[in-house]
């Protein structure tokens, strides 16, 4: 919710933004491959203002998805602001990209020059059905109010 936030703030305030699970992204990029249009593909995820990337870690990615991820990260990076949510410790992207020394190179680019809000405690969605909002404790020092998007 926090990165739909931001990226609908971003968007109000005239930025261009383009959101997308890492999956999707990379999905996307190997159809574009497989046809002969990756470097046009890469263009769509290197033009918008803000790249929102969602859901890193989710499905951990083959050697080549990998490649295909640091190329991205290598080319938006000081031109273009990536946000991206993952729900792995940074010490565990080595397991999603296949690779520690890939997963350190991603890593060394999106961190420098970042801010980084970390988020502990429970789940919001894992919150019962039946609990108001009001009832969910906040999960860091980073307050904002609930909305349905």
């Amino acid at each position: 919710m926090l990165a739909v936030g931001l990226a609908i703030t971003a968007c109000q305030a005239g930025s261009s933004v383009y959101l997308h699970t890492l999956d999707d992204l990379v999905r996307n990029l190997n159809e574009a491959e497989a046809s002969g249009r990756f470097a046009k593909k890469l263009q769509t995820y290197l033009k918008p203002a803000v790249l929102v990337v969602d859901e890193i870690g989710y499905l951990p990615l083959s050697r080549a998805d990998a490649n295909m991820v640091f190329q991205l990260v290598a080319r938006r990076y000081e031109r273009g602001s990536i946000l991206a949510t993952s729900n792995k410790a940074f010490s565990e992207w080595g397991s999603v990209f296949g690779d520690d020394v890939l997963a350190s190179a991603i890593l060394d680019r999106l961190l420098h020059h970042c801010d980084v809000i970390s988020i502990n405690g429970p789940s919001y969605r894992s919150r019962t059905v039946s609990s108001p909002r009001t009832e969910v404790a906040p999960s860091s020092d980073l307050a904002c109010p609930a909305t349905d998007i």
